[in-house]
C-alpha cells in the first residue's frame, strides 16, 4: 500500500547540511590565493557560499574570465580542499547519521544535490561510512547553471524518481533555498551557516539538527 512517505523524496545539500567543512573550504581559497598571488576581497567566502567555483572565480573574485583558466583554478582549489580535509579530518554534523537511517528504514529515497565537486563527496562518504544511505548524487559536474538556478535539485528529483512537488530539500545557504523554491520544492532550512532567525520566513521549516524531524514531519509539510 502506498503511504505518504512512499511518495516522498528528500534531497540534501552537502556542505552545511551533511558536513560542515566551511573552515576547510575557506582555507583552500586562502591557499589558492597565496599560490596564485591573487587577492581575496573582504567577505568573499560568505558571498560565494553555496555557489559554483565557475561563478565565484570570474564574478566574485574577478581573477580571470578565461574558461580554461577558470577550470584550472577550480580543480586546484578542490585539490587543496581535499588536502586540508585529510590534514584536519572531518565528521558528519550531529544527528545526520540517525536521520539518514530513519529515512532509509522508512523507504524514503534520498539524493545529494550540491555545488560541490563529485570527488570531494565520494571521498568523504567513504570516510564517514555513509555508503548506501543515498540513492545518488548530482554535483557541480552535472549541471551547467549553479544555484540559485534549480537545475541541480530538479536533476536530483529525477534521479530518485520523484516529482519536484513531492520533494523536500535540506539547505543551509540562501542561494540553495532560492534554487529549491524555484524548482517547486519544500525547503527545510538548516541553521548551521546562518542563524535560525534569518531562515525563518524564508523556508517551510527550520531545524538546527536533522534528527529533530520525523518522517511524519516531512509528509506534514505537504
Amino acid at each position: 500500500m502506498d503511504t505518504p512517505a512512499k511518495k516522498l523524496g528528500v534531497i540534501f545539500d552537502w556542505d552545511g547540511v551533511i558536513i560542515d567543512s566551511s573552515r576547510q573550504h575557506e582555507a583552500s581559497w586562502e591557499r589558492l590565493a597565496a599560490e596564485e598571488r591573487c587577492t581575496l576581497p573582504p567577505g568573499h567566502f560568505t558571498a560565494g557560499f553555496g555557489k559554483k567555483n565557475e561563478w565565484i572565480i570570474p564574478e566574485l573574485l574577478g581573477w580571470t574570465r578565461e574558461p580554461a583558466e577558470i577550470h584550472r583554478l577550480s580543480l586546484r582549489k578542490e585539490a587543496l580542499y581535499r588536502e586540508i580535509v585529510v590534514e584536519r579530518g572531518l565528521e558528519a554534523l550531529p544527528g545526520v547519521r540517525e536521520f539518514l537511517v530513519r529515512l532509509r528504514d522508512a523507504g524514503v529515497p534520498c539524493c545529494i544535490g550540491s555545488s560541490t565537486h563529485r570527488e570531494n563527496i565520494t571521498t568523504i562518504l567513504g570516510v564517514l561510512g555513509f555508503d548506501g544511505l543515498f540513492g545518488g548524487m548530482v554535483t557541480a559536474e552535472d549541471v551547467r547553471q549553479g544555484k540559485p538556478h534549480p537545475d541541480v535539485f530538479l536533476k536530483a528529483a529525477a534521479k530518485i524518481g520523484r516529482a519536484p512537488e513531492r520533494c523536500v530539500v535540506f539547505e543551509d545557504a540562501f542561494a540553495g533555498i532560492e534554487a529549491a523554491q524555484a524548482g517547486g520544492m519544500k525547503v527545510v532550512g538548516v541553521a548551521t551557516t546562518h542563524p535560525a532567525e534569518t531562515l525563518t520566513g524564508r523556508v517551510d521549516r527550520v531545524v538546527r539538527r536533522l534528527d529533530e524531524l520525523s518522517v511524519e514531519d516531512l509528509t506534514d509539510l505537504f
